[in-house]
């Protein structure tokens, strides 16, 4: 059996006007929120801002009163008679003991006429009279085999090291490298014999070079 109810009682037929009179209510809260705004008396006093006057505080001076040297006594003069020279360059005292200092002036030595510079690779380096060829020549025609050697068997190559001056001159002639048994000696005749060479150029300018010659010594 079904329950009867009252058409009058019943709230179903009102529930659209009651939603809307709910949706407004809640818009009106919502609007009196946001626009709330707290009386002046519940503001917080975050109090003034006070500037205190700069307190001035006295800096001790550290500079010194640097107090000037008393001056200077005056000078003396002394009275002499009218028939007494004093020079002026005269010494104060000629007494010397062990502590007394005297500077000796130092003279350096002059320095003579430096040396020039000696080469051992240049442009143009020094050339015998004719050419090498011509250098060959003069050696096997000049040098002569020494008795002693031939007796001892020695045979080997002698180097002879001299130098050629910006004329063309030998000089400081020596042996590099020797065998003995007078073959030595019988090099550097054969050198210091030599004619005036063409001297080697640097630059376009005759220098002196350092020149070696080796000498072959041997037996047939």
């Amino acid at each position: 059996m079904e329950a009867k109810k009252n058409p009058e009682v019943d709230l179903n037929k009102q529930r659209g006007i009651f939603f809307q009179i709910g949706m407004v209510v809640s818009v009106g809260l919502m609007l009196y929120a946001f626009t709330y705004r707290t009386s002046e008396g519940n503001t917080a006093d975050l109090g003034q801002l006070v500037i205190e006057d700069p307190v001035e505080m006295d800096v001790p001076q550290t500079e010194q009163k640097v107090t000037p040297p008393p001056p200077p006594p005056p000078p003396v003069l002394e009275v002499v008679a009218d028939d007494e020279i004093i020079e002026e360059d005269e010494v104060q005292s000629t007494e010397v003991n062990q502590d007394t200092k005297i500077d000796i002036p130092v003279i350096e030595p002059e320095e003579g006429p430096s040396e020039p510079e000696i080469f051992t690779i240049v442009e143009e380096m020094p050339t015998f009279p004719g050419g090498d060829q011509a250098l060959l020549e003069y050696m096997a025609k000049n040098t002569k085999y020494p008795p002693l050697a031939r007796e001892n068997g020695l045979q080997g190559i002698v180097v002879v090291t001299f130098v050629v001056d910006e004329r063309g001159g030998i000089n400081n002639v020596q042996v590099l490298r020797g065998i003995g048994g007078g073959c030595d000696e019988e090099a550097i005749r054969v050198v210091k014999s030599m004619p005036a060479w063409k001297p080697g150029k640097q630059r376009g300018l005759p220098v002196r070079v350092q020149y070696n010659l080796p000498f072959r010594f041997t037996l047939r």
